[in-house]
C-alpha cells in the first residue's frame, strides 16, 4: 500500500525564535519545489507562534514536544492540546525516549497524552524504541511491541489514522550510530504486525512508520527505500535547513 512519506525535525532545546525564523527563512530559499510529503517541525513551545505565519508560507507543519495529560487545571509549566492548538500547532510528539528516561514518563502516562492530544484534535507521533541492553538481551521486539500497545491503548479506531509510529532505537538517537537498513526495516515490518494483531490488517496497512536515530544524508536513501519505512524523525540534522533539505530530496 502507497503511504504518504513524512519527513520530521525535533529541534529539542534548540533555536531561539530569531534563529528558527532565519531557519525558515534559508529553507525558502533553498527550496524551490513542492514535495508530495508530510513536511513538519518540532520547535521549542515558545517559537511555535512566532513561526506559525512563515511556516504555512514554506509548506512547513509545526508540531509540539510535548503535551500534558489534562485538559486545564493547577498544573504550573505545563502546556494543554488546547494552547498547542491555539500557537500553531497541529502535530505532537509523545513517548520521545529523553521523555521516558530524563522524565521517568510511564507507557500509561504516555496513553493519556495520546489520548488528550487526539481529543484536542491534534495529530501524534508516537516514539517507541529499545536501549542497547535489551536488543543484545533478544528483548527488542518485545520491549517496542509493548510500547505500541500499551501507546495505543483505549484510542478510538476512528483517531487512528491520526497517529503515526516512531521507531527510535535509544542506543542511536544522537550518538551518531544508526541501525542498518536491515535492523531498521525489520523492526518497522516487526511493529506493523503488531498493529495488525492488535487494530487490524487496514490499519495496520495505513498507518505509517517512520524512523529516528542519526538520520543524515548520507544513510537516509538506504533507509527510506525500505518498504516498512514511511519516512523519517530527525533530530541533530534538522537544525541546519541544508542538511534537513538534503534529507528531504532523499526519500
Amino acid at each position: 500500500m502507497s503511504r504518504k512519506k513524512i519527513l520530521a525535525g525535533n529541534w529539542k532545546m534548540n533555536l531561539t525564535i530569531e534563529e528558527a525564523r532565519n531557519w525558515i527563512r534559508r529553507y525558502q530559499s533553498v527550496q524551490k519545489k513542492g514535495y508530495l510529503m508530510d513536511v513538519i517541525l518540532f520547535p521549542s513551545f515558545t517559537a511555535l507562534y512566532p513561526l506559525s505565519k512563515e511556516a504555512f508560507k514554506a509548506g512547513i507543519t509545526l508540531g509540539a514536544q510535548n503535551i500534558f495529560e489534562e485538559e486545564n487545571g493547577a498544573y504550573t509549566g505545563e502546556v494543554s492540546g488546547k494552547m498547542l492548538v491555539d500557537a500553531g500547532a497541529k502535530w505532537v510528539l509523545v513517548g520521545h525516549s529523553e521523555r521516558r528516561t530524563i522524565f521517568g514518563e510511564t507507557d500509561d502516562r504516555i496513553n493519556l497524552k495520546v489520548r488528550q492530544a487526539l481529543f484536542s484534535e491534534l495529530r501524534v507521533i508516537l516514539c517507541v524504541g529499545e536501549t542497547m541492553e535489551q536488543r543484545k538481551a533478544a528483548e527488542h521486539q518485545e520491549v517496542v511491541s509493548q510500547q505500541v500497545i500499551n501507546g495505543l491503548k483505549e484510542v478510538h479506531q476512528s483517531d487512528l489514522p491520526h497517529v503515526v509510529i516512531a521507531y527510535e532505537p535509544v542506543w542511536a538517537i544522537g550518538t551518531g550510530q544508526t541501525a542498518t537498513p536491515e535492523d531498521a526495516q525489520e523492526m518497522h515490518a516487526w511493529i506493523r504486525s503488531c498493529l495488525k494483531d492488535e487494530k487490524g490488517e487496514t490499519v495496520a496497512d495505513k498507518m505509517r512508520i517512520i524512523y529516528g536515530g542519526s538520520v543524515n544524508s548520507e544513510n537516509a536513501t538506504q533507509l527510506f527505500a525500505c518498504p516498512d519505512i514511511d519516512g523519517g524523525l530527525v533530530g541533530g540534522a534538522s537544525l541546519k535547513p541544508d542538511s534537513f533539505l538534503s534529507i528531504l530530496r532523499s526519500i
